[in-house]
């Protein structure tokens, strides 16, 4: 799409017209009853690919989860996706989301996998259903639901025929549906894959004998509900031969399957990682991934699915663990917002290009020619008809489709290689891609994609003219009223359900995961002898817990003394207690299900060990022997509070500065939806830790711990391998500020926010932002080579591809809505530092800035030309010349209000 744009302001209005078609298409189809989206067709799989009618096929796939995007959101995700060059979109099915009461199920709202399989055949692309039915995902209790864990007897993920029972029906159900509403291939549907199980084989030597014949049993399973098309098993070197096994992580190209007969598959490729509450944020370089995508094809492989294409954002209290944060960006091509996150994006869809173009050739071989080039230097060739000795081109005679990846695996230096007669310089830790065997389309390290800089300048403050106690709008900007209201949660027992027993119960047998919350309360008798003892002793007296997970609160006569957090660590809580009965509050909190690792079901939450309350003057008090009553939940959750039905339930007074901080307590107020379509983020960097609610609809949990101030790279080297650590941001700053609010979840005034907030924070600093791609870079040399999409496929007799010119270019793009208001900066020459960063050289053409505001201002997209010709001139005779670009975009009905 960003190459279709034209450059006029009369178009955008017809392209927005067009987006909107399209999308108002594509959801009329996904709602419509069994259409076919495709003429039916069959997949099966030889050792070289997946066959997809008849034909062998190289597949590039994009992860999206449909739960952690709304709805309203799916076409646009799915539509950037198949414009990046994608083919496929592979999601999981979330059991836990489509089954919350077992026998009772969910298929509505964010859980409607039919309408988005349907949405994606619509598209023409393909789907990957993993069903699993666990997915890991970084989800609550790894997708299962919590009712799982409550049959007696029960063991997860082993030869348990209890276990067993469950994950069929779910799985069945799921195949059902999908043959119901007509969407495998073969009925004329996207759907070509489907995956049982999920990294089983990370931890099945944990279960012994009974782990192999439940993967066993698992495939039979699966083979056996007549679904037609393909199975998968991830990370599971031991699958049954019915199923293909793959591989999962941030390099598979060295990974083959556990039998000749079945293809190479890359289920995840791990293109970012996850964040958790007090850590940096990691970003994996476009290069890296690049490299490692296109060693995969190199070395014979034939899908890869990025995971994740597009993250999204776990709503609720979805987010697993414990302590992964609200947000599930992952650094991937689409930022948590749907956005294209440049270069990662563009990069990979000129990689995803290049692929295609040698797609004809990877198919037509059974396997790559190796070749030697250097040290740390080799080539795989692939070829239909003819054999290539040695490096001779003379012994080529050019008959017939050939591809050739010369790669450079040297993490240090660049290499000059001879192959075919022809030298070729790769840089470090790269891979040049020849769909012809002769011409360099692409080099995993050389990224001529722009880079985005996205903003939230449009911040709405507090501080504004204020109507009762909602906001209003001024001069078309929208803003929070001064005015909030509070009401505090009472920290005593309140609910119908409450019960008392002795002793201390495991958590989620208590909770069920219906709220974060377990309360327990009981009463502490001090004597006048045990004050005497601690004043003449000089100490306190502690309550000490030998492990708790995931949060404990001790609250004294209806007073926060203190918290500890962690998985599974010691608490050492010291309180002041008076003489006579004493209320002691015990509040467990969890901040999502352990989603990882074997027996996980029996992990569980609260309390481990021993609970004791030490210091009496007659020895240490035996907690786990006192009467306790138990209470589960928020009295604000329990009311509904967050709702616009509900919200008055609650006594809400106003709320001045004189009342903050203030522990456990909710807080409401009304806002206008900002003007546009942006998305729209909440900042509550002002807060403690707690949920967010807007109309109703849960946005999270937030929490404001602050990341190691140690850690981040101030450059990030793209070369060698990745890890999570390698290049990281954010050190020595909350690890997440910002929440998504969608848009669909915003009406044009009125919208109810509530917040419930347990440590002490300031709402009057909370603001809404607008996220959109403000600022944009390019920097292109004359050592690039011209767009991917500018060469023409394989002819069929030569195997030769075309192109009409050799200039490379720059491409730059706003987001949909947006132009370019301003070029900032501009050097065609030899320009320094990066983006945000650039500054002239001695060698700089004076027309620079003339020739790429000419060329791209007042433009959605522009493209401008590598080339002394360019610039009317050479600067530095001899030497390659880069053009740098910083341009800013501006909504284009700004834009125009400015003319």
């Amino acid at each position: 799409m960003a190459e279709r744009r034209r450059n006029s302001l009369p178009f955008l209005l017809l392209l927005a017209i067009v987006h909107f078609a399209a999308a108002a298409a594509a959801a009329a189809a996904a709602s419509a009853g069994s259409a076919s989206f495709f003429e039916p067709f069959n997949v099966s799989y030889d050792h070289r690919a997946l066959i997809i009618d008849g034909k062998r096929r190289m597949l590039n796939s994009a992860g999206i989860h449909y739960p952690r995007a709304t709805p309203e959101m799916w076409p646009d995700l799915i539509a950037k996706s198949k414009e990046g060059g994608a083919d496929v979109v592979q999601t999981y099915a979330f059991w836990s989301g489509h089954e919350p009461v077992r026998g009772q199920y969910y298929f509505e709202g964010s859980y409607d996998i039919v309408k988005f399989v349907k949405l994606v055949g619509s598209s023409g692309m393909y789907l990957h259903l993993r069903i699993g039915p666990y997915v890991c995902a970084e989800w609550n209790f790894g997708g299962f639901p919590v009712w799982l864990r409550d049959i007696p007897g029960i063991e997860f993920r082993t030869d348990n025929v209890l276990f067993k029972v469950e994950m069929e029906r779910f799985v069945r159900k799921i195949v059902d549906l999908m043959r119901e509403e007509m969407l495998f291939s073969w009925q004329g549907g996207p759907i070509i894959m489907l995956q049982v199980e999920n990294e089983y084989g990370n931890i099945e030597w944990s279960y012994g004998q009974r782990g192999k014949n439940y993967v066993k049993w698992a495939a039979r399973m699966a083979i056996e509900l007549g679904a037609r098309v393909p199975w998968v098993m991830c990370q599971q070197a031991d699958a049954p031969e019915t199923i293909i096994n793959a591989c999962n992580g941030y390099y598979c190209d060295g990974f083959k399957p556990n039998s000749y007969d079945k293809p190479t598959l890359w289920t995840e490729d791990w293109d970012g990682w996850f964040a958790s509450w007090g850590g940096r944020l990691p970003h994996r370089p476009a290069e890296d991934l690049a490299f490692a995508v296109a060693r995969f094809f190199e070395r014979g492989g034939s899908f890869q699915n990025y995971y994740m294409y597009f993250g999204g954002t776990n709503f609720g209290r979805t987010s697993g663990g414990p302590f992964y944060v609200t947000s599930y960006d992952y650094d991937a091509p689409l930022d948590e917002y749907g956005l294209l996150s440049q270069p990662k994006w563009g990069h990979l869809k000129d990689l995803h290009a290049a692929i295609r173009l040698c797609e004809a050739a990877l198919v037509a071989s059974d396997a790559a020619q190796y070749l030697k080039l250097g040290p740390k230097q080799e080539a795989h060739v692939y070829h239909g008809n003819n054999h290539i000795e040695g490096h001779n081109l003379t012994r080529y005679t050019g008959q017939g489709v050939c591809s050739a990846f010369l790669a450079n695996i040297d993490e240090h230096r660049s290499a000059t290689v001879h192959f075919l007669g022809q030298a070729y310089i790769l840089p470090p830790w790269s891979v040049s891609i020849l769909p012809d065997c002769r011409n360099v389309v692409f080099n995993t390290a050389k990224v001529a994609a722009q880079t985005s800089i996205k903003s939230t300048a449009n911040e709405l403050p507090l501080n504004s003219i204020v109507s009762g106690d909602k906001i209003k709008k001024t001069s078309g900007t929208c803003y929070f009223g001064k005015s909030w209201t509070w009401s505090q949660e009472p920290i005593s027992v309140w609910s119908p359900t409450n019960f008392t027993v002795e002793g201390i119960l495991e958590h989620l047998n208590v909770t069920k995961d219906l709220s974060d919350y377990l309360w327990h309360f009981t009463r502490i008798y001090v004597s006048e002898d045990d004050i005497a003892f601690w004043k003449e002793k000089d100490m306190r007296p502690t309550v000490i817990i030998d492990s708790i997970r995931d949060v404990l609160r001790v609250f004294v006569n209806g007073q926060l003394a203190g918290s500890t957090f962690g998985h599974w660590v010691k608490a050492v809580q010291p309180v002041d207690l008076l003489q006579g009965y004493n209320d002691l509050v015990l509040l467990s909190q969890t901040v999502g299900l352990q989603n990882y690792g074997a027996f996980f079901e029996k992990d569980g939450a609260g309390f481990r060990g021993k609970v004791k309350l030490t210091g009496f003057k007659d020895g240490d008090m035996d907690l786990a022997k006192s009467l306790w009553t138990y209470q589960v939940g928020l009295r604000g959750e329990f009311l509904k509070i967050y709702t616009t039905e509900d919200n008055e339930k609650a006594e809400w007074t106003y709320l001045t500065q004189d009342d903050l901080p203030s522990t456990f307590s909710w807080y409401k107020t009304y806002f206008d939806s900002p003007d546009g379509t942006d998305p729209v983020a909440i900042d509550l960097g002002s807060m403690g830790k707690g949920q967010a609610w807007v109309n109703g609809h849960h946005i999270g949990r937030y929490w404001t711990l602050v990341a190691p101030k140690g850690g981040c790279q101030p450059i990030c080297d793209y070369r060698g391998p990745y890890n999570s650590e390698k290049c990281c941001t954010n050190c020595g700053k909350s690890t997440q500020t910002r929440y998504h609010i969608p848009r669909s979840w915003l009406q044009g005034s009125d919208n109810l926010l509530v917040i419930f907030e347990e440590t002490g924070g300031n709402p009057f600093d909370i603001s809404i932002k607008l996220h959109f791609s403000e600022i944009i870079c390019g920097q292109v040399s004359e050592s690039h080579y011209p767009p991917v999409q500018k060469w023409s496929l394989p002819d069929s007799v030569g195997g030769r591809i075309s192109i009409n010119d050799m200039t490379p270019e720059m491409h730059l793009h706003c987001e949909d809505g947006y132009v370019i208001s301003s070029i900032e900066f501009a050097s065609y020459g030899t320009p320094k530092g990066s983006c945000q960063n650039f500054r002239k050289s001695s060698c700089h053409a004076p027309n620079s800035l003339l020739v790429v505001t000419k060329a791209c201002q007042g433009r959605n997209s522009c493209s401008v030309r590598i080339s002394n010709a360019e610039f009317d001139s050479d600067p530095c005779r001899g030497t390659v010349k880069t053009l740098a670009v910083q341009a800013k975009c501006i909504s284009s009905s700004e834009h125009l209000s400015a003319l």
